[in-house]
């Protein structure tokens, strides 16, 4: 099958763009995973290498679905529009839902009494980062907190009485939702201190509840403004 000077542009256009927003996708992972430290972003070799074979498996399967669609005749315009939707998927564009897992995490309704340490009975920007670091190394496919989808720029610290997401005060309870494989979410949780956690539970009430759900739904995010970086220009 032959295509015209418009297909051929299409599909370098949409080449351009895919690998764009492939590498918002993964600096978004990566700056997520930087925040801890070598030794809390180790994940289980099991997990670890059952996502990569899956990943290879789920690129062949794109591969082979493609050449099938040009065999039959598919228009190029028709596989453009295929790409873009799942580019902007993978950029954090578009809504999603699926099964996975809900966090919720509040403070504790306790009273410190005493010497007792005031910053023990409240949730931290760390807990949260923390919690978001082992969803994407268990396997996320996507993030939101309270409501607040987690992007490439997405920042998560205290201000004071609040923690700020994507530039909007979050108030506790911090409810944090991840589509994707919920027994890989939950054994990336326990191996990157759930438990821990757990114990700010018992001793000073905090709120720490983790739910396997069918349903996830996860809001989509927003595109950023840029006013001082621009793409580098080929031959520069």
């Amino acid at each position: 099958m032959h295509l015209d000077r418009k297909e051929r542009s299409l599909l370098g256009f949409s080449a351009i763009l895919l690998g764009f927003l492939f590498v918002l996708l993964i600096k978004a992972q990566g700056v997520a995973g930087s925040q801890a430290t070598q030794q809390e972003t180790a994940i289980p070799s099991l997990i670890k290498t059952e996502q990569e074979n899956q990943q290879l498996s789920v690129e062949n399967d794109k591969i082979e679905q493609e050449l099938i669609k040009y065999a039959q005749g598919q228009s190029a315009s028709s596989l453009l529009n295929e790409q873009v939707k799942e580019a902007m998927m993978n950029a954090g564009l578009i809504e999603l839902t699926g099964p996975g897992v809900q966090i919720t995490l509040d403070d504790s309704t306790r009273v410190a009494t005493g010497e007792e340490n005031l910053n023990n009975f409240v949730i931290h920007e760390q807990y949260i980062q923390e919690i978001l670091n082992a969803l994407w190394n268990g396997g996320a496919e996507a993030i939101a907190v309270n409501g607040q989808r987690v992007m490439t720029y997405t920042e998560v610290f205290c201000g004071g009485s609040f923690i700020q997401i994507n530039g909007t005060r979050q108030m506790p309870p911090y409810v944090i939702g991840a589509i994707g494989d919920s027994y890989n979410l939950s054994a990336a949780l326990n191996f990157y201190g759930w438990d821990r956690l757990g114990e700010y539970q018992e001793q000073y009430g905090i709120t720490r509840k983790l739910e396997v759900l069918d349903e996830v739904k996860t809001p989509a995010g927003r595109l950023r403004d840029y006013h001082y970086a621009e793409p580098i220009k080929e031959g520069t």
